[in-house]
């Protein structure tokens, strides 16, 4: 199992070759600026000062490494999507994780983080068929479901199943920072799918 609480700050990488070499099985998180990663990343840890959680999101110009009971690497992408960040910096951003992507870089698992408040943006959308269309991989996350009761969240996520394309295989979390719901479920999730499962990296 892994022990989430001993998860540490690793590695920072701007652009492609500075990013570490690593034997542990990698797990990248994708979404827009303001969905939460940083939030999920301290929630998963247990540690809510691990990673920053700007109040101006869209600061985040690398990809973040993180080590997991040395036992798995988590890199956070750059969010998209942001308004506030100048379209020059968009296509950085954007240029950034299409790299990681294309890279041939092996990782096991991405978790793809949507807002469930709100309807999924073009680029959620872009990013679902992407993955589909390469067979990659993938967790569908909904986070800041803590606004919801259980009825009204249930009653959301079959909305939106119905409306997006999600692989028959992608497993699906809602969660919330906040209060914790979903937390521990995803940590068994994650555990379950790249320990316990027999899986090709991408």
């Amino acid at each position: 199992m892994i022990n989430f609480r001993n998860t540490r700050f690793m590695a920072l990488a701007a652009n492609i070759k500075d990013c570490p070499d690593s034997t542990m099985p990698e797990i990248v998180m994708s979404g827009k600026s303001n969905v939460g990663k940083s939030s999920l990343i301290n929630a998963l840890a247990d540690n809510k000062k691990l990673a920053r959680v700007s109040s101006a999101p869209g600061k985040t110009r690398a990809v973040i490494y993180f080590n997991v009971d040395r036992k798995l690497l988590i890199a956070d992408l750059p969010g998209y999507g942001y308004a506030r960040v100048s379209k020059e910096l968009k296509g950085t951003f954007s240029k950034l994780a299409d790299d990681y992507f294309t890279s041939g870089r092996s990782f096991n698992l991405i978790l793809h983080l949507m807002d469930i408040r709100h309807s999924p943006s073009k680029e959620d959308v872009a990013m679902l068929e992407y993955m589909n269309a390469n067979n990659l991989p993938y967790f569908v996350i909904f986070t800041k479901c803590d606004k919801f009761s259980k009825q009204q969240m249930r009653k959301r996520l079959d909305e939106l199943s119905n409306e997006l394309d999600f692989d028959e295989n992608a497993r699906i979390y809602a969660v919330s920072s906040q209060n914790g719901v979903g937390i521990a479920e995803l940590r068994e999730g994650i555990n379950d799918y790249i320990f316990n499962t027999d899986n090709d990296e991408a």
